[in-house]
């Protein structure tokens, strides 16, 4: 029999501990966590919507996201 491999600093108890965690959330309380994950408090993410951008236009926008990472 294969044994198990986990991540770094992972074990079958914290396995144990995040499965529990989601098995024991309401379907309520699972979107309103998925939500929250999608905003982060020093960004403004408007009705929740994604931002469309012209296929000519992603190289660009890459450079500047790029940039700001960067000059944080």
């Amino acid at each position: 029999m294969k044994k198990n491999r986990y991540p770094p600093g992972w074990d079958e108890g914290r396995v144990r501990r995040v499965l529990g965690h989601f098995d024991e959330q309401s379907d309520q309380e699972a979107v309103a966590e998925d939500d929250a994950a999608f905003e982060p408090p020093d960004q403004t993410v408007p009705d929740h919507t994604a931002i469309v951008v012209a296929v000519d236009l992603v190289p660009a926008v890459r450079d500047l996201l790029a940039q700001h990472e960067k000059d944080a």
